[in-house]
């Protein structure tokens, strides 16, 4: 492609060398360049592309595009002459537009929907791409599990929304695909770094919003992490809302270009459900679909899972799925490791879930104390380089609503684990909660299952889908389910 049209839409470049270039591919990492391709040099927290431009033009980048306050003044001096160097204020901003060009905007060629928000992201994009499909549309689904075309992976993502480049190739993929809707999950993090600009949204969700990403990497302040996903309703033509979030209901005035409805099951709303059951295995509620109060069951238990299927309901509707579509959908939902129950021969109730903050943690416990004839047992850690506020805050969640809690390891990364559960420890000491210290995740979980009986459930929060466990910079095989299955097997 030319890269006059990789740039269209740029402004305020400068430029030395050609523009009249033919390129190969648009490339952010130094490594994948190869002859005739457009390398951008992006700053990260860990690294920075600035440095990797040399590489970038040995390995044949016949373009470089830089930030201008960033790259070194040598760099430019040394740049031959038959390499085009073009300058910018933003160069993660100009990757996203770059990205859109070089893959010729695919997301205006089908519907986008977003979905934001701390909790219930995945779950609610799970939910909306099968009650699509059972209205016969062709749906692809971008997030924090994998990226999938149908039930078909056709990408691992190591972020919940991938780098503009990324994803950018993963739409176009996706339309070759012939997908007529595409649902993602939009993280704050990708709103704030530019990931999303220039992807054409139809439909935007807000989930709710609770602390979680504050960190000196992520977000310094509640505010910040909460204006960054009000962006998101800033690019869509419709929004859904949790009319029951304190935050959410600041978005209408924030984003008044945004046509808003709201949905929830306390405050007056657009789509409210009603008369809610929830047992150990399901949640039903009645909700109004077109004249008529249908009762709806969904096979994920909690009230959490309510909000959800509203979400996916309201966008359903959009698309004209009947209450059929949506009841038969989500009597079948299952997502991984949100809620997720292991099938075992002991016949151990034991739950998967990604709950990892104070917030998460306690609905997730709460949930399953109303159900549960026994005890529940909790098993958490918290995670390395990440908000070290919380880790009390969990202890002490954790200690007051579970019945007994074995606190582990989540993912150190580059800490040691052993201080960030006793830094846990430090909140579970402030109630009367029964517990105890396990390092080694598994054995913490072998533990628990030792401990337990049918009647009690065993709640494994924290890693959910994932299936790695990340030890100073590596990452190394961890299947919860796996694990669970094999610790049963050692022991019946």
């Amino acid at each position: 492609m030319e890269l006059k049209k990789i740039l269209a839409g740029l402004e305020g470049l400068k430029v030395k060398g050609s523009l009249d270039v033919e390129i190969n591919n648009v490339r952010n990492n130094s490594k994948d360049v190869s002859a005739n391709d457009m390398f951008v040099a992006v700053k990260g927290f860990d690294s920075d592309g600035h440095e990797h431009i040399e590489e970038a033009i040995n390995n044949g980048a016949k373009v470089i595009l830089a930030q201008e306050d960033t790259i070194n003044k040598n760099i430019l001096k040394e740049i031959k002459d038959d390499v085009t160097l073009v300058l910018t204020k933003d160069t993660r901003y100009a990757l996203a537009i770059c990205a859109c060009n070089f893959y010729q905007n695919p997301s205006k060629k089908f519907k986008l929907i977003g979905v934001t928000g701390t909790k219930g992201k995945t779950t609610t994009t799970y939910m909306i791409r099968d009650i699509l499909e059972k209205k016969g549309i062709k749906v692809g689904l971008i997030g924090t599990v994998a990226s999938y075309v149908g039930d078909r992976k056709i990408a691992n993502n190591e972020n919940t929304t991938p780098e503009s480049l990324k994803l950018q190739e993963i739409f176009s993929k996706m339309l070759e695909e012939k997908c007529e809707v595409v649902v993602m999950e939009v993280s704050s993090q990708s709103l704030k770094l530019e990931r999303v600009v220039g992807c054409d949204f139809d439909i935007g969700i807000f989930t709710n919003l609770s602390e979680d990403h504050i960190s000196s990497k992520e977000h310094p302040d509640m505010e910040d992490y909460f204006n960054s996903k009000v962006k998101l309703f800033k690019m869509c033509k419709k929004g859904f809302i949790n009319a029951d979030d304190v935050y959410a209901t600041r978005i209408p005035k924030l984003a008044p270009e945004c046509q808003i409805s709201t949905y929830g099951i306390d405050n007056h709303c657009d789509l409210l459900a009603k008369d809610i059951t929830v047992t150990n295995q399901y949640v039903d509620f009645k909700v109004k679909i077109g004249d008529k109060n249908e009762r709806v069951k969904v096979s994920i238990p909690g009230r959490f899972s309510v909000y959800n299927s509203l979400a996916a309901i309201a966008v359903a509707l959009e698309f004209g799925a009947t209450a059929d579509n949506i009841k038969d959908a989500l009597l079948d939902i299952r997502v991984p490791g949100r809620s997720e129950l292991v099938d075992n021969k002991l016949g151990l109730t034991i739950m998967i879930d990604y709950a990892h903050t104070p917030t998460s943690l306690e609905k997730i416990l709460s949930s399953v104390k109303i159900y549960t004839k026994g005890r529940v047992i909790s098993v958490f850690g918290c995670g390395g380089d990440r908000d070290k506020n919380k880790r009390p805050m969990m202890g002490e969640v954790s200690g007051r609503v579970a019945d007994y809690t074995i606190i582990t390891s989540d993912n150190p990364r580059t800490e040691d684990p052993e201080q960030i559960v006793k830094d846990v420890e430090e909140g579970i000491k402030k109630t009367n909660g029964k517990y105890e210290c396990i390092v080694d995740r598994v054995e913490a979980i072998r533990k628990a299952i030792k401990m337990a009986n049918k009647k009690d459930i065993i709640v494994l929060a924290g890693k959910g889908h994932e299936q790695y466990q990340e030890i100073n910079k590596k990452r190394y095989p961890f299947d919860e389910v796996e694990i669970v299955n094999n610790i049963i097997n050692e022991i019946s």
